[in-house]
């Protein structure tokens, strides 16, 4: 389909997302409204809304991409993902809202004393912008490529464009706009899923159970892998990875939980989580359904592909030698649109998280100002926010070495570290700090899991860290906590 007609499509898209995150914020009621949606949206709506937000536009591309290497042993840590969701719901949730909490982090200087809720405000804003940055660089380059460069559309217009586009539906409402708008993409994005899985399907001359049959015997489809613990793909390895990963990034992630902490009452936000937890093995499925027949069908027509990354909008948008497209016109706009909601659901969300942070975490704005004082505090570094990730995306052009989902856990296990060995240590013991020792504890952490991460080969007979280093990390800054406490006794109240 011609970039031409692509993008139209992909405007009017934005452009109902953004009429209707406008239509949604005329009740927004200040700066309350804005951080936590006045803890008045539906479970259901943030349940449906947050599958979007952890989607993003890096699944939609990458895990289709790492069938071939890694089959589909990415369930192994679908399963361990279920299991941290019950963790956040049952140990964290009734934390924060016994607390009442705008911002996560405030619990830190509560716990541990300013330096802590300093830090762990910092490795959040550092984790979400390199986050956030892999994730819409993937996007602006796929969208690059198939819409942009054939109109003759420098990338950093492309960026611009696209950060100024989010900017606009999550200025004025904040959480409140984004439970419903980020709900809506959700739909948006499944349905894209499925019909891409039907129309490729028909390009390969297969119906559902024939499919079915295919990308069973395709010999990519092996979930479990229970035989070899030096594997990266081992079992207990990913398990364990996905449910800390999980608690790490949704649990102590301040995008996250914002919507979480919009829900009406406790009980309702830990349904939604449960429910959301639930809802993500089968929609993880079908984005691996679709890499296997996405791999057989370029094995069939001779198509190569030199990344991962490339398979799903190569075959979706290329065509071959002779110029004929591989797939039917219906499936590149698909591609796009589904590029487009997974993207701009996640930015939207972390662009809110990063406000929220700066604004109540760092400068301490609720504290200081009045209601007018903190609507324009915020409105300010919601605009910088989104240059400053603008900028990031800019210049993220190496991160393309590699399957991008690995590049994102990899970040994750070293920015998210320190803030899981922070609160689980504050949560499960009573033991003080040294406040002022924290921010060292929290750097050495993760240049030393770096360390082992380098050598683990040598030095551990051949083993190699995979996902498992964001436990390390923790473990670490658990110790170095624990070490930097001798002396200091216990609290009376945590």
């Amino acid at each position: 389909m011609s970039p031409a007609v692509l993008l139209p499509v992909i405007a009017l898209y934005l452009g109902s997302v953004i009429g209707a995150s406008w239509w949604i914020s005329r009740k927004t009621q200040g700066s309350a409204d804005f951080f936590r949606g006045g803890r008045k949206s539906p479970w259901w709506a943030v349940a449906v809304a947050m599958v979007s937000t952890s989607i993003s536009g890096i699944t939609f591309v990458s895990v289709p991409g790492m069938v071939e290497a890694s089959q589909w042993s990415y369930l192994q840590m679908a399963v361990g993902f279920v299991a941290g969701y019950a963790v956040i719901a049952y140990v964290l949730l009734p934390l924060y809202y016994r607390l009442n909490l705008n911002s996560l982090y405030s619990w830190l200087e509560q716990r541990f004393g300013r330096w802590s809720h300093r830090t762990g405000a910092a490795f959040f804003l550092l984790s979400k912008l390199l986050i956030c940055g892999v994730r819409m660089y993937l996007t602006a380059i796929v969208l690059q490529l198939v819409v942009f460069d054939p109109l003759g559309i420098p990338f950093a217009v492309n960026v611009a464009a696209t950060m100024f586009c989010v900017w606009l539906y999550t200025f004025r409402g904040g959480v409140r706009t984004l439970v419903w708008t980020d709900m809506i993409q959700t739909v948006a994005l499944i349905t894209v899923v499925v019909l891409c899985l039907v129309q490729i399907s028909r390009v390969m001359g297969l119906d559902f159970g024939a499919m079915c049959g295919s990308i069973s015997d395709s010999g990519m489809s092996r979930i479990w892998f229970f035989d070899d613990w030096r594997d990266t793909r081992f079992f207990w390895k990913q398990f364990l990875a996905g449910m800390f990963t999980t608690i790490a990034m949704t649990g102590l992630d301040q995008d996250m939980m914002q919507k979480n902490l919009s829900c009406k009452t406790l009980r309702e936000s830990q349904r939604n989580m449960m429910s959301y937890g639930a809802a993500f093995f089968p929609v993880n499925l079908l984005f691996l359904a679709l890499g296997v027949l996405l791999y057989q069908f370029a094995a069939a027509r001779g198509i190569s592909v030199a990344k991962p990354d490339d398979l799903f909008p190569t075959i979706a948008c290329g065509t071959d030698a002779a110029g004929t497209a591989f797939m039917p016109p219906v499936v590149p706009l698909l591609f796009a649109l589904g590029l487009t909601a997974s993207a701009f659901s996640s930015s939207g969300s972390a662009l809110t998280a990063l406000t929220t942070t700066f604004t109540l975490d760092v400068l301490h704005a609720d504290k200081r100002q009045d209601e007018a004082g903190l609507r324009r505090t915020r409105q300010r570094v919601h605009a910088g926010a989104a240059v400053v990730l603008g900028l990031v995306i800019l210049g993220f052009g190496a991160i393309r070495d590699g399957s991008v989902i690995n590049a994102i856990y990899t970040v994750a296990g070293y920015t998210y570290g320190p803030l899981l060995g922070l609160f689980f240590f504050g949560i499960l013991t009573r033991r003080r700090v040294r406040d002022r020792w924290v921010p060292l504890i929290c750097i050495l952490s993760p240049v030393l899991c770096y360390i082992l991460s380098t050598h683990s080969a040598a030095w551990l007979g051949g083993y190699r860290i995979g996902f498992e280093l964001l436990l390390i990390n923790a473990g670490l800054t658990w110790a170095g906590l624990w070490l930097c406490g001798i002396g200091l006794g216990r609290q009376s109240n945590q």
